[in-house]
C-alpha cells in the first residue's frame, strides 16, 4: 500500500464524519456569492470551518466553471508546528481526509527536489492544518485531481516563486495559497490592518509581512509570479472571527482572493 498522510485535524478544524463534512462544505459553497472567475490562483484562509469556512468557500465557489479542466492543485501553506528551512514536501504518496484519498503528483514533486530550498519533511506535514483544511473544499469542488503540497517555512518570496514557476503549468494547474491575516487584535484594529493587507495583495505589493498574514511568504512568492504572468487579483471576501463566530476582543483576520489571467479576468 502507498504511504498515506492521514487526516490530522478532522474532528477539530472540520467534521470527522464524512456525511456531516460533505453537508457542511456544500452549505458553505451554496451560501457563497454567485460569481465565477477563470482563476489561476486562490488565496484562502485556514482556520476552523466555523470561523473561516464561509470566507474560504467564497474562493472555491468561483471554480465551478473551470473545475473540469483542473487536474492538479499546487497547495502552499505556512508551517505552524515544525520549523522548516525552505519549502517542505511530504514523504508519502497520498493525503487522506474523511472524503477520501488524494494522490500526490510524484512527477511534479520530483521535478523540484533538486532546488536547494526544497526539502522533504514528513514531520512538517504530519500535524499541519493549513494545508489539510483546504482539501475537503477541493475534493468537493474538483472531484479527481492530484496534489502537490508544500509546507512553507523560512524562505524568501523569490525562493517560493522559483518553485512555483517550475510547476506553474497551464489551465490544468491551480495554485492555492493558504493564509490567515492578522492575529488576536481588537476588532477595529484588525479591520484597519487587514484592509491594508488586502490592498497590498490587490496592488501586488510584496513582501507581505508575517504579522500581516501567517502565510505572508507564500503570498509574496505568488505576487512575484502574478506580476510576471500578468495576473489580476480580485478580493472576494474580507472578514474576521468577530464577524463569524467569535468575540470582538481578539480576532483573527480572513480574506479570499482569486487571481485571473491578463486577458481573462471578467466575471462570467
Amino acid at each position: 500500500m502507498p504511504a498515506v498522510r492521514p487526516a490530522a485535524v478532522a474532528g477539530m478544524f472540520y467534521p470527522a464524519d464524512p456525511g456531516q463534512l460533505e453537508y457542511e462544505v456544500q452549505e458553505f459553497l451554496a451560501a457563497a456569492q454567485p460569481q465565477t472567475f477563470h482563476a489561476k490562483a486562490l488565496i484562502v484562509p485556514h482556520a476552523g470551518y466555523i470561523y473561516s469556512g464561509a470566507i474560504a468557500a467564497s474562493a472555491y465557489a468561483t471554480l465551478k466553471a473551470v473545475a473540469p479542466r483542473i487536474q492538479r492543485v499546487v497547495l502552499l501553506g505556512p508551517t505552524h508546528r515544525v520549523a522548516v528551512e525552505g519549502l517542505a514536501l511530504p514523504d508519502c504518496d497520498a493525503f487522506e481526509t474523511p472524503l477520501g484519498r488524494i494522490p500526490l503528483d510524484r512527477e511534479a514533486m520530483e521535478s523540484i527536489t533538486h532546488l536547494p530550498q526544497v526539502v522533504v519533511s514528513a514531520a512538517a506535514h504530519a500535524q499541519e492544518h493549513s494545508l489539510e483544511v483546504q482539501l475537503p473544499f477541493l475534493q468537493s469542488v474538483l472531484g479527481d485531481f492530484t496534489l502537490l503540497p508544500l509546507a512553507v517555512g523560512m524562505a524568501t518570496p523569490q525562493e517560493v516563486a522559483e518553485v512555483l514557476e517550475m510547476v506553474w503549468g497551464g489551465p490544468e494547474t491551480l495554485i492555492v495559497v493558504s493564509s490567515d491575516l492578522s492575529h488576536y487584535l481588537p476588532y477595529k484594529t484588525a479591520q484597519l490592518i487587514d484592509g491594508k493587507t488586502a490592498d497590498d495583495i490587490v496592488m501586488l505589493r510584496q513582501p507581505v509581512a508575517h504579522d500581516q498574514a501567517c502565510g505572508g511568504t507564500p503570498i509574496s512568492g505568488l505576487i512575484v509570479l502574478a506580476r510576471k504572468h500578468h495576473l489580476t487579483p480580485h478580493l472576494l471576501d474580507l472578514r474576521n472571527s468577530g464577524d463569524t463566530a467569535g468575540s470582538h476582543d481578539q480576532v483573527v483576520g480572513y480574506a479570499a482572493f482569486a487571481f485571473t489571467g491578463e486577458n481573462d479576468h471578467d466575471r462570467q
